[in-house]
C-alpha cells in the first residue's frame, strides 16, 4: 500500500471512530437513564452544534423562530436579555435588542436543509423509497439481533453485527421485491472486514475529507435507534476495559446501502452528489439564521436565570439555625425532591432536609429477591464496587417457591402468546379479563406491595472499609455534625404501570431503577457501632441516640415508605411522627402538583394516577429543569423553586482540599446535565431526539420503542414528557449551575477537567459562584474568566478574572 493509501487509511479510520462517538448512547428500556444526545459536541457551541445536525438531519436545534416571537411579547425576554446574550453571542456582528427583535420579524420560517445522502439521491431519481426499506429492513434484522428476550424464538449464535447483518440481507427478498434488483446478491458479495469495507465505500464514492466525519455521522443517525443501541454496547464494554468493533460495523450497513445505490443509480445523480459533497465540506459554518437564534436562547436562558437569581436574593425566607432538629432528611437531588422537601420542612421545624446523589454514594451491583438479574444502581459513568443481595439464609426457601412461581407465570405467558395457542386462548378465556382490563385502565388495583427484604452485601466489607465508605459519603453530604435523633435517608421511585419508560422515571443517579435499596444500606452501615466508632476518631461523632432509616418517596403518588430494618425500640414514637408528617407533607405536594397536570380532578386522584394503565402522563419526571445549586439549604429553605432545580447541599467550608467540589462538578453535575439536555434536545428536535407518540409505541426487543408497527427504534423522550397536549411543559433551557465556593477552587478544578471545562466554555452549561450572602455573585464567561453575574453590559465586557 503507498504512502498516500495508508494515510487515506488512517484518515478514514479517524473519521469512522469520530462519527461513533458523535452518536449518543441510548440504554435499554429495562434501566433507561436521560443522556446528553450532544455527547459528542461539547467542543463546539450550540450554533456550532446546529449548523452541523442541520445538514445531517434537517432539523433545527432551537425553537423556531415564532416561539422566541412569542417569549418576546409576553415578556418573559426583556431588553437587557438580549443586551447580554448579544454581548456573548455576538449574533453574526455588533446589534442592538431592537436590531434583533426587527430581524425576527423578519426572519422565514424555512426549513432547515439536510445534505443529502446517496440514498437519498437515487430514491428521488427512481421514484422507490430507498430510505423507507433500508429502515424498514434494518429494523426486521436489528429486532431479532439486539432482542433482549421478549422474542418468543430467539435467534441463536448470533455472530457480529457486520457477518448477521450480510447473512440476513443475502437471504431477505423483501428488496428485490419491492424493485431493488439485484440486493441479495450484492450483500452476498461483501467482504468480511467492515473496517476496511468502508475505508473502500469512500474512496469508491469520492467522498472527500473535509466533510467525510460528518458525513459517517449522518449515515450512523439515518440508522435511528439502532446506531445509539450500538453506541450503549460500546459504552458498556469500554467500561469494562475492552474494545467493540459494534459502532464501525453498523457504519458499515449504512455504507453498504450506500454503496448499492450508488452503483445502480451513480450515473444519474452524478452531479448531484458532488454538489452534495461540496456542501457537507462546508456544513460547519453557522448561518445567519441560527447565529440570531442562538442569541434569542441565550437571552432566554438568561431571563430564566435572572428570575432564579430574584428568588435566591430574596431573604425574608431564610431561616437561622435552631436547635437540634427532631428529623433529618437525606432526598435524592433530584428536582422532583424540591417541592417534597419544601414542604416537609413546612410541617414543622424541627424537620431539616438535605440533597444528595440518590445512589447515596454506593455503586452497587444488585440482586433483587429470587432474581439472578444484576441492576448496576449506581451512576452509568462510574462501575460498581459492591455486590448485594437480597437473598439470605433466612429467606432462602423463599426465594426458591419465588423463583418457581415466576417460571410458572413465565410458562402461562409463553402460552397466552404462542403461534398457535394464543387464536384460542382469546376466544375462550378473553371475557375473564374484563374486570382486569377494568381495574388496570381506571387504576383501581388496590394495597401495597410487599416490602423486599434488606439488602446486604454479598460479602462482608473490613471494619476499614466500611468506616473508610461512611466517612466519604457523609463528608460529601456535608453531614459531619448536628445529626438529628432521627435521620431518614430517602430514595427515590416511580411506582407506574403500562409505560414501556417507567425506567426512565425512578433514580438517574441509581441507573434507572429506584433508590430503596442503596438508601437501606447506607442506613444499616451507620447504624453499625463498629463503624461508629471508628468515624469519632475520624472527628465524625454520631450521638447515641441517633438512628438512621432508609426510605423510597414514590414521585407519582408523593407517598413515602420507610423501611426500619433494625428496629430501635426507642425511636418506634420518633418513627411514628416521621410517618405522619410524611403524609401531611404529602397531602401538600399532591395539592400542589395536581393543577399541573392534565385531567386531574383532585390531589387525592394522584395516589392511583401510576397504577392507571390509561395514563400516557402519570408524573412530568424532570420536565422544566433549569438549575443545579450546590449550597447549604439555608440559601434555598422555604423558597418556591417551583421543583425545576437541583438542590445538593454543600459547605465548601468543610470540604477539605475542595474533593467533595471536584466531585460534585464532575459526577452530579454532569448527570444533571444529560438529563436538562435529554430533555431539550427531545422538545426542540422530538422528530430526531424525542420517542414520539405514547399512543402509537411498540415494544420491541424489550431494548426499545417504535412509532407505530414500522419505521426505525426511538430514542429520547416520548411526546407527553414534554407536552400537555396543548403547550410545553418543559422551557427548553441550558442548566445553570449554582455553587457556594470560592472561584479560584472551582477554577482550578475546571482546568483538571478539561471535558467538564468545555461544557461551561460552550455554553452547553452556565456557572454561578454564590457569595458569602449566597446570592449570584459571579458568572463563568470562559476560558478561566469570571464576570459579575448581572451587571450593566458595558462593565459585562471588561470581565474580571478571578
Amino acid at each position: 500500500m503507498s504512502d498516500t493509501a495508508s494515510k487515506q487509511t488512517a484518515f478514514t479510520k479517524a473519521a469512522i471512530n469520530e462519527a461513533a462517538y458523535a452518536i449518543p448512547p441510548m440504554w435499554p428500556l429495562e434501566a433507561t437513564v436521560a443522556v446528553n444526545p450532544f455527547l459528542g459536541e461539547s467542543t463546539a457551541s450550540l450554533g456550532g452544534a446546529h449548523a452541523r445536525f442541520a445538514s445531517i438531519t434537517g432539523r433545527s436545534l432551537f425553537m423556531p423562530a415564532s416561539w422566541f416571537q412569542e417569549k418576546l411579547n409576553t415578556g418573559e425576554i426583556l431588553d437587557g436579555d438580549l443586551a447580554k446574550a448579544i454581548d456573548v453571542c455576538g449574533a453574526g456582528q455588533p446589534i442592538t435588542p431592537q436590531q434583533v427583535r426587527a430581524r425576527l420579524k423578519d426572519m422565514s420560517a424555512a426549513a432547515d436543509s439536510r445534505v443529502p445522502t446517496v440514498l437519498d439521491l437515487a430514491g428521488k431519481h427512481s421514484g422507490i423509497d430507498l430510505r423507507a426499506i433500508m429502515t424498514d429492513r434494518l429494523t426486521a434484522w436489528a429486532s431479532n439481533y439486539f432482542d433482549d428476550g421478549q422474542a418468543l424464538w430467539q435467534v441463536k449464535d448470533r455472530g457480529s453485527v457486520w457477518a448477521s447483518w450480510r447473512d440476513f440481507a443475502a437471504n431477505d427478498l423483501t428488496p428485490e421485491i419491492l424493485g431493488l434488483e439485484g440486493f441479495c446478491r450484492f450483500a452476498s458479495s461483501l467482504t468480511d472486514d467492515a473496517a476496511q469495507f468502508v475505508v473502500a465505500a469512500t474512496r469508491e464514492l469520492g467522498a472527500s475529507e473535509a466533510g467525510l466525519s460528518t458525513y459517517l455521522t449522518q449515515l450512523l443517525f439515518d440508522l435511528g435507534g439502532w446506531s445509539q443501541l450500538g453506541r450503549y454496547r460500546l459504552w458498556q464494554s469500554e467500561m469494562a476495559g475492552e474494545t467493540n468493533p459494534i459502532m464501525t460495523e453498523l457504519l458499515s450497513i449504512a455504507m453498504a446501502w450506500e454503496v448499492f445505490a450508488f452503483r445502480t443509480y451513480g450515473e444519474a445523480i452524478a452531479l448531484d452528489w458532488k454538489r452534495a459533497i461540496r456542501m457537507r465540506g462546508d456544513a460547519d459554518q453557522t448561518p445567519a439564521s441560527a447565529e440570531l437564534l442562538e442569541t434569542l436562547q441565550y437571552a432566554l436562558d438568561h431571563a430564566q436565570q435572572r428570575a432564579l437569581d430574584t428568588l435566591i436574593s430574596d431573604t425574608k425566607t431564610v431561616s437561622s439555625a435552631g436547635e437540634r432538629p427532631a428529623i433529618q432528611a437525606a432526598f435524592c437531588i433530584d428536582v422532583r425532591s424540591e417541592v417534597f422537601r419544601r414542604v416537609f420542612e413546612g410541617t414543622s421545624s424541627s424537620v431539616e432536609t438535605l440533597g444528595f446523589a440518590g445512589f447515596f454514594g454506593l455503586g452497587i451491583n444488585h440482586k433483587a429477591f429470587a432474581s439472578d438479574t444484576e441492576e448496576r444502581r449506581l451512576p452509568v459513568l462510574l462501575n460498581p464496587s459492591l455486590e448485594t443481595v437480597e437473598t439470605s439464609e433466612a429467606n432462602d426457601t423463599a426465594d426458591r417457591d419465588k423463583r418457581f412461581r415466576l417460571r410458572a407465570v413465565r410458562a402461562w405467558g409463553r402460552f397466552k402468546l404462542a403461534a398457535v395457542s394464543s387464536f384460542a386462548f382469546v376466544e375462550s378465556a378473553g371475557p375473564i379479563y374484563v374486570p382486569k382490563l377494568l381495574q388496570g385502565a381506571l387504576g383501581l388495583k388496590s394495597g401495597k406491595a410487599k416490602p423486599a427484604p434488606a439488602p446486604r452485601l454479598n460479602s462482608a466489607l473490613t471494619l476499614d472499609a466500611r468506616t473508610d465508605a461512611a466517612e466519604t459519603i457523609l463528608r460529601a453530604m456535608s453531614l459531619t455534625r448536628d445529626f438529628a435523633r432521627l435521620v431518614l435517608l430517602l430514595g427515590h421511585g416511580a411506582a407506574v404501570v403500562n409505560n414501556p419508560h417507567a425506567s426512565a422515571l425512578q433514580c438517574g443517579a441509581c441507573g434507572g431503577y429506584a433508590g430503596d435499596v442503596n438508601a437501606r444500606l447506607l442506613a444499616g452501615l451507620l447504624n453499625d457501632p463498629d463503624v461508629r466508632a471508628e468515624l469519632e476518631k475520624r472527628d465524625i461523632v454520631i450521638p447515641d441516640d441517633t438512628h438512621f432509616v432508609g426510605g423510597l418517596h414514590d414521585t407519582t403518588s408523593d407517598q413515602v415508605s420507610l423501611f426500619d430494618d433494625a428496629p430501635s425500640a426507642v425511636h418506634a414514637k420518633d418513627i411514628e411522627a416521621a410517618k405522619a408528617l410524611l403524609d401531611l407533607a404529602g397531602e401538600r405536594a399532591r395539592a400542589e402538583r395536581a393543577p399541573q397536570l392534565p385531567h386531574v380532578s383532585g390531589p387525592k386522584r394522584l395516589k392511583r394516577r401510576g397504577k392507571s394503565w390509561s395514563q400516557t402522563r402519570q408524573e412530568w419526571g424532570l420536565a422544566g429543569c433549569s438549575a443545579f445549586i450546590a449550597a447549604p439549604r439555608a440559601r434555598t429553605v422555604g423558597k418556591d423553586l417551583a421543583g425545576r432545580s437541583f438542590l445538593h447541599s454543600y459547605d465548601w467550608q468543610d470540604d477539605d482540599g475542595f474533593k467533595v467540589l471536584e466531585l460534585i462538578l464532575t459526577a452530579p453535575v454532569v448527570v444533571a446535565s444529560w438529563i436538562n439536555l435529554q430533555y431539550y434536545g427531545s422538545t426542540v428536535a422530538p422528530d430526531v431526539f424525542g420517542a414520539g407518540n405514547k399512543l402509537l409505541h411498540n415494544v420491541v426487543g424489550g431494548v426499545g420503542v417504535l412509532e407505530g408497527n414500522g419505521g426505525s427504534l426511538r430514542s429520547g423522550l416520548p411526546y407527553q414528557s414534554v407536552n400537555d397536549g396543548v403547550d410545553f411543559r418543559h422551557v427548553p433551557v441550558r442548566l445553570s449551575v449554582c455553587i457556594e465556593a470560592p472561584r479560584e477552587a472551582i477554577a482550578e478544578i475546571l482546568d483538571r477537567h478539561e471535558a467538564v471545562r468545555a461544557l461551561f466554555d460552550n455554553h452547553w452549561l452556565h456557572l454561578f459562584a454564590m457569595d458569602e450572602a449566597g446570592q449570584l455573585a459571579w458568572r463563568y464567561a470562559g476560558d478561566g474568566q469570571w464576570q459579575q453575574a448581572f451587571e450593566t453590559v458595558d462593565a459585562a465586557r471588561d470581565g474580571v478574572a478571578a
